[in-house]
């Protein structure tokens, strides 16, 4: 797999794609069994109605949070930060999980920032500017998602560490 994705000169048609909404619980296992936690969004086909006809995968770009008052995660420096949404890279995947065997699709994205407690609730803008794989459900073990995940991490990291990919 390639460790770069993209262009050079930047996202390419159809990104970048916007979604938001806030973040709602989803299966809870990306925190317990994982080790990598998602903040789920809720799918509404009328406010993006383009996730009705997205390929099932990974995508990368950046998320904007703005965390409720009474949190303490609202005090964290280490972002931009503009009218009250702090900005973080991310990878999102939109798919039903077949390794789960879940039916239905959800959006889940993994901030890629270590946060001291959840943040549900909290109001949650994606921007995806590409696309890294297509769903797996053919994964031999849980170890084996685990690191097709932490390699779609580099992939973002990488991918957004470019000037042109910058926000």
């Amino acid at each position: 797999m390639l460790t770069i994705i993209g262009s050079s000169t930047g996202p390419e048609p159809p990104f970048p794609l916007r979604m938001e909404g806030k973040v709602i619980h989803g299966y809870g296992r990306g925190s317990k069994e994982l080790s990598i936690p998602t903040a789920n969004l809720p799918i509404d086909s009328n406010l993006t109605p383009w996730i009705a006809d997205i390929t099932s995968g990974v995508y990368f770009g950046w998320a904007s949070l703005r965390f409720p008052s009474s949190s303490t995660l609202s005090d964290d420096t280490t972002t931009t930060s503009h009218l009250g949404f702090s900005l973080y890279p991310m990878v999102m995947s939109i798919m039903s999980n077949k390794f789960y065997q879940n039916t239905e699709r959800s959006a889940e994205v993994h901030v890629l920032h270590e946060f001291k407690e959840d943040f549900y609730g909290a109001e949650m803008r994606v921007l995806l500017t590409g696309f890294i794989r297509e769903e797996r459900g053919d994964y031999a073990d849980q170890e084996e998602l685990i690191a097709d995940i932490k390699l779609d991490c580099d992939v973002a990291r990488k991918s957004l560490d470019r000037e042109t990919w910058a926000l």
